[in-house]
């Protein structure tokens, strides 16, 4: 389902966001701790090649090394590596600017791991997170104005 585009005014770097929400729904991630490559594989539904390059270009994704050197992929890598593909294919960012989007968010606070991507109500693109920036703004020119009157 495809929700009406939304517009963000990010006070902070003077520039616009576009973004498309679409409802997504992740695949169910099997009940384990870790994940060899090729089953992060099929969940995540790209080559395991991909997945090694988004490795090196996301510092986000760290799967641990056991034993054998095999990578073996957490949870959380598993949900980060759908919220990199959702951003790069549903999205349509480019590597450059998925890593700056997420970089973004987690200067913000936002833990990604919480965030349900794809739905509205989770990403920073709602109303609730347009007021807030809005009364950031506020509260600097108000301290700007202090500064001038003392």
């Amino acid at each position: 389902m495809v929700h009406q585009e939304q517009y963000l005014t990010d006070s902070k770097q003077e520039c616009q966001v576009n973004v498309k929400h679409e409802t997504q729904s992740f695949p169910n991630i099997p009940d384990k701790i870790y994940f060899r490559i090729g089953e992060v594989s099929q969940l995540v539904g790209v080559d395991t090649h991909v997945l090694r390059y988004w490795e090196s270009e996301f510092s986000l994704i760290k799967p641990f090394r056991g034993p054998s050197k095999q990578r073996l992929y957490r949870r959380r890598d598993v949900k980060n590596l759908l919220r990199i593909k959702y951003l790069l294919h549903e999205e349509g960012y480019t590597i450059s600017g998925a890593r700056k989007y997420i970089k973004r968010l987690t200067d913000r606070g936002y833990d990604l791991a919480k965030m349900r991507w794809g739905d509205p109500d989770s990403t920073p693109d709602t109303l609730l997170f347009e007021i807030k920036q809005e009364l950031q703004v506020i509260l600097e020119k108000l301290e700007r104005g202090k500064k001038t009157d003392s």
